[in-house]
């Protein structure tokens, strides 16, 4: 068996939601290959070579895949797909945008988000919210696969000396094209990758009551989050949305301070190492997960703890 990783990447730097995808491949079992697309992404690739695991270093440098888009992309991966026994790729905003489209140019069902590998065949994917694990067997020629980073432990990013080979196929589906984007520029830890995350829900009544944890995330270094009610309510940008519709992450010490706990946010961090929870309402679902819990209003709480830090 051979699979064929996607990289994640911003064309300048490997995301580390690769490593882990990695890391899912070598429980699948065989050799592993990495395609890097983008354009001018030549630093990728040579990042890429030096992860740990990899045979061998597919790039392809071509300015239709530098905004990876999802039409262009899914017709590279369709193409060098048909070599391969797996295909896999980080459950992110990218991945789940370009494989399910690859998957059906080669005319096989993707399987999405998987957390555990049984087999060659066989995985494991949450549903309903992570209330139900389901057990999905495939007997597609090619399995296409999207996996839920958080739940395997990233490989080293160094130690690896891959062969690296330039792949000349440029696809421009000519469906699409790329308009702009405005970024969030932020010096916190990236969301999905930090190892502290302090979130706040609907109890913090305002976008500007965030400062507070904004205050103590600066402390301790992590990234500060939101439940899906505090970004309905305009509090803070989408970005920072935790949840099954938002972004899953699985930190060391996860914070929730005016969250419920509703069943949508539960399903994007109840992963998480240490969960602590401040809220008021000593009924709030949260509790049921929390390993710590305070009842306690976050307006005396919160600048209490920044305090003491």
């Amino acid at each position: 068996m051979t699979i064929l990783v996607i990289a994640e990447h911003d064309n300048a730097s490997l995301k580390a939601a690769t490593l882990n995808t990695v890391a899912a491949a070598q429980a699948i079992g065989g050799d592993i290959d990495l395609l890097v697309a983008g354009s001018g992404c030549a630093a990728v690739g040579e990042a890429a070579a030096k992860v740990a695991g990899v045979a061998k270093v597919l790039v392809a440098d071509n300015a239709a895949y530098g905004h990876a888009l999802a039409e262009n992309l899914g017709l590279l991966i369709a193409e060098l797909g048909k070599n391969y026994s797996h295909i896999l790729a980080p459950a992110t905003t990218t991945g789940k945008n370009v494989l399910p489209r690859a998957a059906a140019l080669l005319d096989v069902q993707a399987i999405s988000d998987i957390i555990a590998v049984e087999s060659a065949d066989t995985f494991q994917r949450p549903i309903y919210a992570g209330n139900v694990i389901a057990t999905v067997q495939s007997s597609d020629a090619i399995k296409v696969i999207t996996v839920r980073t958080t739940a395997f432990d990233a490989v080293a990013a160094e130690g690896g000396s891959a062969a690296v080979e330039q792949v000349a196929s440029a696809h421009d589906a000519g469906i699409s094209a790329f308009v702009g984007e405005e970024l969030a520029k932020s010096d916190r830890p990236e969301l999905t990758s930090a190892k502290i995350v302090i979130s706040g829900g609907r109890g913090m009544q305002n976008g500007d009551n965030f400062e507070m944890l904004y205050k103590v995330a600066d402390k301790l270094g992590a990234a500060v989050g939101a439940s899906r009610a505090a970004v309905d309510a305009g509090f803070v940008p989408n970005d920072m949305q935790v949840g099954q519709t938002g972004k899953i992450v699985a930190p060391d010490l996860y914070i929730a301070v005016g969250i419920s706990g509703a069943i949508q946010h539960l399903a994007g961090m109840k992963d998480s190492k240490v969960i602590v929870a401040i809220n008021k309402d000593e009924e709030a679902p949260i509790f049921q997960v929390a390993d710590y819990g305070l009842v306690a209003d976050l307006f005396d709480a919160v600048p209490e703890l920044e305090s003491k830090i």
